[in-house]
C-alpha cells in the first residue's frame, strides 16, 4: 500500500513538472523578432536583406548588387530551431525584403507536440503571429 501510494506520488510529481524545453511559442516569437529587424536593415542599410528558412533552422543573407552574402554577425546570425520543432511547409521558405522594406509574402508554420504558431510576413513586410 505504501509503495502504491509512493508510485502514485511520484507520477504526479513526474506529470507537473514543465517541459525544460522552449516553447513553440517562443521559437515563433524569436524567429519574427528577427525577421523584422531584417526588414529594418534592408530600409537603413538600402539593400535587399533575405532570410531563409528550412527545417533545420534559419539564416539571413544580404544583396550587395552583383551577389548574395551570408549575413552572421549582430542578430543575422543562423540559428537553429529549438528540439523537436518542425516547420511546414517542410521546403525552405525564403522571405526577400527589399530597400523599401516591402516583402513577398510568406508563412510557416513551427509545430511540436500538438501545438503551433504560424507566421506571416505580407506584403508590406509586416510580420505577425498567431497561435
Amino acid at each position: 500500500m505504501t509503495v502504491a501510494i509512493i508510485g502514485l506520488a511520484a507520477g504526479a510529481v513526474v506529470l507537473s513538472v514543465p517541459d525544460p524545453r522552449p516553447s513553440v511559442a517562443e521559437d515563433a516569437e524569436r524567429f519574427a523578432a528577427r525577421l523584422s529587424r531584417a526588414g529594418e536593415e534592408a530600409v537603413l542599410t538600402n539593400r535587399p536583406i533575405a532570410v531563409e528558412a528550412t527545417a533545420a533552422g534559419y539564416g539571413f543573407s544580404a544583396f550587395d548588387g552583383i551577389a548574395w552574402s551570408t549575413l552572421d554577425e549582430g542578430p543575422f546570425g543562423p540559428a537553429r530551431w529549438n528540439e523537436g520543432v518542425s516547420m511546414s511547409p517542410a521546403g525552405p521558405v525564403r522571405v526577400v525584403f527589399d530597400p523599401t522594406g516591402v516583402a513577398e509574402p510568406a508563412t510557416l508554420t513551427l509545430s511540436r507536440d500538438g501545438r503551433a504558431a504560424r507566421i506571416d510576413v505580407d506584403g508590406a513586410g509586416e510580420v505577425t503571429i498567431d497561435g
